[in-house]
């Protein structure tokens, strides 16, 4: 019943108590009126009974028996009187008439009505009647008023009941039939009120439905009064409420994404701008930056006093941190711009962890720390330069924040793969920050950005780099009990070691290399000459292409390797200059661009074309190290 509408609870309503009412009442008067009718029936009996008791009185006193049959033959001959016989004091039959079942002897005493199944049988005794006397001498002889008069016989009166049975069954249809012809009635009122107030009720939950669905320009019909005519005035007034509050809504929106769209033009605009400022300003910094690091380099190779050696020192202490700096916005730009694009293969990952225990170990010791790095079977597919990259971010993070005790690293084998983990006994990470320490220059025990803290860069690199190469990254820490950052790789079958057939130089040899160097910034220049020439290089430098023909020309030696800057001054870059040097001396020279510019078109150039591209400034062992690796892998030329 819970789930029934309102219109079926109207009708129930409307019809239960009518119904109820009506088949009470029938039942009553049914009741009452079959009573009555029996108790006529039961009384018309006993008074023929009765009758034909005193008609009988001297017919029995004389046994007339001709007498008593004619009477009984009477009586019989009445409407449901089945059967009638009168009987002497002792029980004999003196008349009968009819079909009748022999009285019981027991059942000849006294006045009694019994009930069969079919029949009343009504016994009535017959008795002598009393004298009216009028002498004295009468008085005398006649027996006292108070006595019993004398049982001359009995008379025994057999009614049927099919007729009271007839009737009976007459009224109960009758009865059934008023209650269904109520019942239908009351069906057909209650369905008229229960429309009569549910409709409108149902127009008006139809309409909050399609109001609730969108349609706020859908009204209620105002019908009837009281309460539903309230009802669906409240329902109208609602929805033009809502209709407003929804235009409202809809300009305030529109109002919204126009200034929006503003402020994302702007953004756009503004991050252009930045972008081309940042490019232009990177260029002008890196080149200075480039022939400072190539100074450094060589000036901290000569002898020097004490106290000129510190400020050597202190000096490339200072181009090595804005050199850091500059790499790292360098990467963070290159990932933001998409250019970077992994090279995916299988490696062990016991290289990488080696490398780290090499380039950590030193430092988790300068400071008292313990540098634990667990060896590992594990093999893993994807980019081992970037992979490195973020490991070595990671450690080089945990060693900063950790002032006692220490980290290790280790590889845990998973269902899914591999777990790389890199765990702590640092200062730990709150859980509100624990997602803020990935954005750039976050460094939270660090408020007065002190540099040798870091730059708050490396945890950003850490999280594009993860994001490129689908390594999911997790933390687990808790503030003071330090944290665990697992890193889940895709695992791969091992691969078997390769032959390798390079031609490999003295590691570390350069002397006696001839090397064709063009870069149009004169400081730049003169320090990566002088660096070279450190090295045993011969150098043939020139500002521009032009002037490096004239060089070559000049000198007849063929260069074994080309290093230039990207822009130069007049219509050639440094990919012109490449392409000359090699369509002269061989297509497989050796050659690499060292430039300022950061954008991403000059390194998709640099990939397409083939060509190792460093970015200033340029660390004096990495551009040594790229160097090596590309004389050894050329082909020896005849």
């Amino acid at each position: 019943m819970r789930r029934w509408g309102i219109r079926a609870r109207l009708t129930l309503v409307t019809l239960l108590p009518p119904s109820i009412l009506a088949v009470v009442l029938i039942a009553y008067f049914t009741s009452a009126r079959i009573s009555e009718i029996e108790q006529a029936h039961l009384l018309r009996g006993k008074a023929l009974a009765r009758q034909l008791a005193v008609a009988s009185e001297f017919g029995v006193f004389a046994g007339n028996g001709e007498l008593l049959q004619r009477l009984s033959n009477a009586v019989a001959g009445e409407d449901d009187v089945q059967g009638v016989s009168v009987l002497d004091t002792k029980g004999l039959l003196l008349a009968a008439s009819g079909t009748y079942p022999p009285p019981e002897p027991g059942q000849l005493a006294g006045h009694r009505v019994l009930r069969g199944s079919d029949r009343y049988r009504i016994v009535e005794p017959v008795r002598a009647s009393q004298l009216t006397v009028t002498d004295e001498l009468s008085e005398i002889l006649a027996p006292s008023p108070n006595a019993d008069p004398k049982q001359l016989g009995t008379v025994v009166l057999d009614i049927s009941l099919s007729a009271l049975t007839r009737r009976r069954n007459e009224l109960f249809g009758n009865g059934v039939l008023i209650m269904i012809a109520v019942l239908v009635g009351g069906v057909v009122l209650a369905r008229r009120i229960s429309n009569s107030v549910s409709g409108p009720i149902r127009e008006i939950s139809s309409a909050v439905a399609r109001i609730g669905h969108g349609n706020l320009s859908e009204r209620v019909p105002v019908t009837g009064g009281g309460s539903l005519a309230q009802l669906a005035g409240g329902v109208n007034e609602m929805a033009s409420r809502l209709q407003e509050a929804q235009r409202t809504m809809e300009r305030r929106i529109e109002e919204a994404t126009s200034e929006m769209r503003n402020r994302t033009d702007d953004a756009e605009r503004a991050n252009l701008a930045k972008s081309r400022f940042l490019a232009a300003a990177s260029h002008d910094l890196r080149q200075p930056m480039h022939a400072l690091v190539l100074f450094i380099s060589e000036l901290s190779a000569l002898e020097h006093p004490p106290r000129t050696s510190r400020l050597v020192r202190q000096i490339a202490a200072s181009a090595e941190a804005m050199e850091t700096l500059l790499d790292s916005l360098l990467d963070i730009s290159k990932l933001d711009a998409g250019v970077l694009q992994p090279e995916i293969r299988p490696f062990a990952l016991q290289q990488i962890f080696k490398r780290i225990e090499d380039d950590f170990a030193q430092l988790a010791r300068d400071k008292g720390l313990r540098l634990r790095v667990r060896p590992t079977v594990a093999w893993i597919n994807s980019d081992p330069v970037l992979v490195e990259r973020i490991l070595s971010n990671l450690v080089a993070n945990a060693l900063r924040y950790t002032s006692f005790g220490g980290v290790m690293v280790c590889c845990r084998y998973a269902r899914s793969g591999w777990h790389i983990q890199i765990r702590d006994s640092g200062i730990g990470i709150p859980p509100e920050a624990q997602e803020q320490i990935f954005h750039e220059f976050v460094q939270l025990d660090n408020p007065e950005r002190a540099r040798h803290k870091g730059l708050g860069l490396g945890l950003a690199i850490v999280r594009r780099l993860t994001d490129l190469l689908e390594l999911p990254l997790t933390i687990r820490s808790a503030q003071a009990r330090g944290s665990a950052f697992t890193l889940r790789a895709r695992r791969c079958a091992p691969e078997p070691p390769r032959q390798s057939e390079e031609r490999l130089r003295t590691p570390g040899s350069l002397s006696g290399l001839v090397l064709a160097v063009v870069d149009d910034d004169e400081l730049a220049l003169a320090g990566i000459v002088s660096l070279l020439t450190s090295w045993g290089c011969e150098v043939i430098s020139a500002e521009n292409l032009e002037r490096l023909q004239m060089a070559l020309a000049l000198r007849g030696t063929p260069p074994q390797a080309i290093i230039s800057d990207y822009r130069l001054r007049g219509p050639h870059d440094g990919i012109d200059v490449v392409h000359l040097v090699r369509r002269r001396y061989g297509s497989e020279l050796p050659a690499m661009i060292v430039t300022g510019d950061t954008g991403p078109e000059t390194l998709q150039l640099a990939q397409h074309e083939g060509i190792a591209l460093l970015h200033k400034p340029v660390r004096p062992a990495k551009l040594r190290a790229l160097l090596q690796r590309q004389l050894n892998a050329a082909p020896e030329r005849s």
